[in-house]
């Protein structure tokens, strides 16, 4: 009898805990998805790293957080968004969280990859590509 008791408690302990990991996952990019979807590089820059990687169409580059912030500003005023969406979320498990979304703007549909890794006690944006579809 105690022994199904602890093994019925320990399988809900999981469970929480599984649910609690995709929730603060999910938290991690509810922000940028809200800042990609209005077109807002300020918001989205909140969430950027010392320096970051940004890619468009296989062209990489490494900007300080200020430089990416203007170039994704560049960007979004070139290809304003109508919808952005994610369609894929997942983390490895050194704690690098990513997520491949759909991101439709007026002059074409781009497929974003944007991984986060923690630094200075956060999640922080370390790259975003954008890939026209």
């Amino acid at each position: 009898m105690k022994t199904s008791f602890f093994r019925t408690l320990l399988l809900v302990g999981l469970l929480l805990a599984a649910v609690v990991g995709a929730q603060a996952q999910g938290d991690a990019f509810g922000a940028v998805r809200g800042a990609i979807r209005s077109g807002s590089s300020r918001g989205v820059a909140q969430h950027f790293g010392s320096s970051v990687e940004l890619g468009f169409d296989g062209d990489k580059q490494s900007y300080s957080a200020t430089q990416a912030e203007f170039v994704l500003k560049d960007f979004f005023a070139k290809n304003a968004p109508t919808s952005f969406e994610f369609i894929h979320q997942g983390s490895s498990e050194g704690g690098i969280q990513y997520a491949i979304g759909k991101y439709v703007g007026k002059s074409g549909t781009y497929r974003v990859f944007i991984k986060i890794k923690p630094a200075q006690g956060k999640q922080l944006i370390d790259t975003i590509d954008f890939t026209k579809e």
